[in-house]
């Protein structure tokens, strides 16, 4: 049985306690009317101002995700409730429609998975992605994307059309080198053998395709580097990428919980090296500095990504899509008979 961990919501004035052992976690799905679907990215540090998130929450449960205290604006919690109670935009997909069609709209880079992945489990059923995806195709509008899914090869279709006609360029995310850490650390996600067959079939299919190894966890996974990005260039990978572990809010105390389970002989180490990077403290929200840390030790990691990545063979850099191709469809006219 599985035990539920919610640290409690800084949202909520009560919160539960269990006498005794909690029941098991089901999966629950619930709809979000949001009227919108583009987020504005304010972040100076990040390569994006718009990103499309079809779904909230992630059946992938990663310890370390990032988006897991955005669950809490929700009244759910950041720990077992971000990966079971998951949220879908039904209407995703008009939503982007109406957006590009409004004159303000002039074409720029739209990110998918800025938050959580969108291609996880729900997306077989509900295709949400795919229908913003050819959205996009139709309107000639630039596309970035990261994932850990395989189902993202059921999109292939999708990603020739944006190649030839705008500009598409996706990120797997691999951030271990086996596939027995990453199902400690990312229990529901498909295998790191699974990510880089995902990256062969894309470059082999002619689409972009680069690897982000993020996040890179001081004690855990930082001396994987050079063997993550071999296996990828082997696979195809085309630029790679890296950022550090962040724990921010909520994520903090679930991350701790689930690394002293599953590697109480490294917890130690982890938490001593990310107060290393980050000033003494296991979290830094500082633009720039949070990404790559401070310090003697961050200026190493980045010194072994660059030695790495070098030694891989990585030559290339994902250029920035030209936001030249946007353009609306014209209507068709209605027939007179």
């Amino acid at each position: 049985m599985k035990q539920i961990f919610n640290p409690p919501n800084p949202y909520e004035s009560l919160h539960r306690e269990w006498l005794e052992p909690p029941p098991a976690v089901k999966l629950q799905v619930f709809e979000d009317d949001s009227r919108s679907i583009l987020s504005r990215n304010e972040s100076p540090d990040l390569a994006f101002r718009w990103s499309v998130n079809p779904y909230r929450g992630c059946f992938h449960a990663c310890a370390y995700c990032y988006a897991r205290s955005s669950h809490e604006y929700l009244g759910f919690g950041a720990g077992t409730d971000f990966e079971s109670k998951l949220i879908v935009k039904r209407e995703a997909a008009v939503l982007l429609r109406e957006a590009f069609l409004k004159p303000s709209w002039q074409g720029e880079l739209v990110v998918f998975s800025g938050n959580t992945d969108c291609y996880q489990p729900l997306e077989a059923a509900w295709g949400l992605t795919r229908a913003c995806l050819q959205v996009c195709a139709e309107f000639r509008n630039p596309v970035a994307i990261i994932t850990k899914a395989a189902l993202i090869m059921r999109d292939v279709d999708v990603f020739k059309m944006l190649h030839e006609t705008a500009a598409v360029r996706v990120n797997i995310s691999i951030p271990f080198a086996t596939n027995d850490m990453a199902r400690r650390v990312e229990p529901q996600a498909p295998s790191i053998s699974k990510r880089l067959t995902v990256v062969k079939a894309l470059a082999d299919a002619g689409i972009p395709t680069g690897v982000s190894l993020a996040p890179v966890i001081p004690g855990l996974n930082d001396d994987q580097m050079y063997e993550i990005l071999r296996l990828a260039r082997e696979a195809g990978a085309q630029w790679a990428f890296y950022s550090l572990l962040r724990l921010s809010g909520s994520v903090e105390p679930v991350f701790l919980e689930r690394m002293a389970a599953m590697f109480p002989d490294r917890i130690k180490k982890i938490t001593h090296r990310l107060e290393v990077v980050r000033g003494g403290v296991l979290n830094s929200s500082r633009f720039f500095e949070r990404q790559k840390g401070q310090g003697t030790y961050a200026e190493m990691l980045e010194q072994l990504f660059q030695t790495a990545k070098k030694k891989a063979g990585f030559t290339d850099e994902p250029g920035d899509p030209s936001p030249s191709t946007f353009t609306r469809p014209v209507p068709r006219q209605a027939s007179l008979f």
